[in-house]
Parts: C-alpha cells; structure tokens; sequence
C-alpha cells in the first residue's frame, strides 16, 4: 500500500495542536486540580469529531467491568468483536472521548465494539489499568455469542496500546489462547521514553515531548520498578504472538516504539505488518478532519477482517 503524504488539514491540525496542547502539557502541574485540567483540555477536540450517524452506544458497568458497547448502523451484537483500549498517557481521555474512532472501526468492519473504560492514574496506578483490561477481555469473551479468543480482535492506540500487549503476552506466557490479532495506532511501549527522547531530536512532536510525556507516565508507573516485565515488555520467550498491524505517524517521537515493537514481534516469528504514515502525528486516525484517517482506519479494517477470517478458516481446517 503506497501511503499518501500529509494534507493541508493534517498540517493545519498539527500546527494548532503544536501552539495549543503542547504548551499547557508543560505547564500544568500535576496536581489534582491540573490534571484534571489536563483532562478537559485533551479531550475538549474529541467533541469535533462526529461520531458515526445513528450509532448504538450501551454503557456497561458490570463489577470491574466498565465501558461501552459502540455499534455502526446494521452492525450486529452476535458474532466477532472487538476490545478497543483507549490511550493517553494511562491518565487521560475515556471510551467517550473515543467514540468517533471506535464508531469509524465498527462502521469500516461490520463488528460491534467494547470500548473500554479502564481506571486512570494517579488515582489508580499500576496495575489496575492492566486488571481492568484483562477484565474487559473474559467479560467480551463471556458475552454469550463470543466464546473463543479467535473472535476478538484487540485494538488499541498510545497507552491502551501498551495495554493491549501486555494482555497478549500474559495470555500467551500462562499458556492461554490468544486473540486472532492486535491493531495498534501509535503504540507506547517504552514507558522510560528513552525511544522517543532519541527519536524526538530528529522528529519534534506536535503534541508533547517526551520529558512531559514521561511526567504523566510517572503518575502511572509509581514506584514500580521499571524492570518489572508488565512495564519493559521483553519477547525471548514468547511464542505464539498473534499476528499484529501497526500504524504510527512519521511526525511523532512515539514511531520509535512502533518499531521497536515490530521488530522484537516479527523476531518471535509473528507475522505483522508496520505502516509508517508520512507527515502524521500522533493518533491522527481519531480526527475526523483529516482524510488520511479514513483511509488508515480502512487499511486497519481490512486487517481485521482477514485476521478473522484466517483463524476461521484454521479452525475449519
């Protein structure tokens, strides 16, 4: 797939978010009060993203399960799904905030889609993030119409990322059956920012650096330490991985965990596939405004699909 370079509106949005977002992410401190200044202020754009017309949306709180179900015109609730993570920094934003992206995913697939709304640092840290995610997975597969992980897809973007591989690798050390593939948009990996420090001289981030992006990860990680395999995620003894589509921005320090994580991936013999988009940003495939998001949402899409239906036909076989 040859991939188109940036347009005016990705430009144009990188260029307000450099002289918006960027600026008050340094300044605000981390207090109670700023953080959840922080909060209005990242998810203040997601209202200009219109979600799908005539979308369903149920909320589910059901013991630690909470979230919602999304589901595109004509979409069904019987058959596969997917499990959507939602990033930022494991602090920020929430299913709502994401539901124009996740609307987009089930409308492009014709599957229905959990958005999870997992508990957020500082006041949750590591690792309740993690426990509410694996919640979400057995709560999906519990459903009634969804009965084996090779009908779920898990996707995820920035932080949810990093979410959705830490699940993968935990399924697949405790010898569990894994589902029939991740779909990863600007995946975080590297919770030190070391890759993004490095790849930040080279590529500024419209958004954020990765000194105040290592701040907010910090309310996440805590005392942890940083060694601990839920955090630095290590590979040598993974088999089994399922197979794996990234998309990451040219623009965003955040492209150095994307391959980063392709490569330690495609080591353990997993098919995957990495797309580099040229000129974009971080999760540009949640903004409605940009025309390159419908076509990387396409590319995911049609990943999805197949990984789907290539378990399907294992199964058969």
């Amino acid at each position: 797939m040859t991939l188109p370079p940036a347009s005016a509106p990705a430009r144009r949005e990188q260029m307000l978010t450099r002289l918006t977002v960027r600026p008050l992410m340094r300044r605000l401190p981390l207090s109670r009060t700023g953080v959840a200044a922080l909060r209005a202020i990242v998810a203040a754009p997601s209202t200009l993203d219109r979600v799908v017309p005539g979308t369903r949306i149920e909320s589910v709180h059901n013991g630690p399960v909470r979230g919602e179900w999304v589901a595109a015109p004509g979409v069904r609730r019987d058959g596969p799904v997917i499990l959507y993570v939602h990033g930022s920094a494991f602090v920020l934003l929430s299913a709502r905030s994401h539901r124009a992206l996740v609307s987009r995913l089930s409308d492009r697939t014709g599957l229905p889609v959990f958005s999870v709304d997992y508990r957020l640092a500082p006041e949750h840290p590591f690792p309740a993030a993690t426990e509410d995610v694996r919640a979400a997975y057995d709560f999906v597969l519990g459903r009634g119409s969804v009965d084996k992980p090779d009908e779920v897809i898990v996707a995820g973007d920035s932080a949810g990322a990093h979410l959705c591989v830490d699940l993968a690798l935990q399924l697949v050390r405790s010898g569990s059956r894994t589902p029939a593939g991740l779909v990863l948009f600007s995946p975080l990996i590297d919770l030190t920012l070391g890759l993004a420090t490095e790849q930040e001289t080279l590529t500024p981030d419209p958004l954020t650096t990765a000194a105040d992006c290592r701040r907010l990860i910090g309310l996440y990680v805590g005392d942890t330490d940083p060694a601990d395999p839920r955090i630095a995620f290590t590979f040598d003894d993974v088999d089994g991985f399922p197979p794996t589509f990234i998309q990451t921005g040219a623009n965003e320090m955040l492209q150095a965990d994307a391959r980063h994580l392709h490569r330690s991936i495609s080591a353990t013999g997993t098919a995957g596939i990495l797309q580099v988009w040229p000129g974009q940003a971080h999760v540009f495939q949640a903004s409605t405004r940009i025309p390159e998001a419908a076509a990387a949402l396409r590319a995911a899409a049609t990943f999805i699909v197949e990984a789907l239906a290539s378990t399907s036909a294992a199964q058969r076989g």
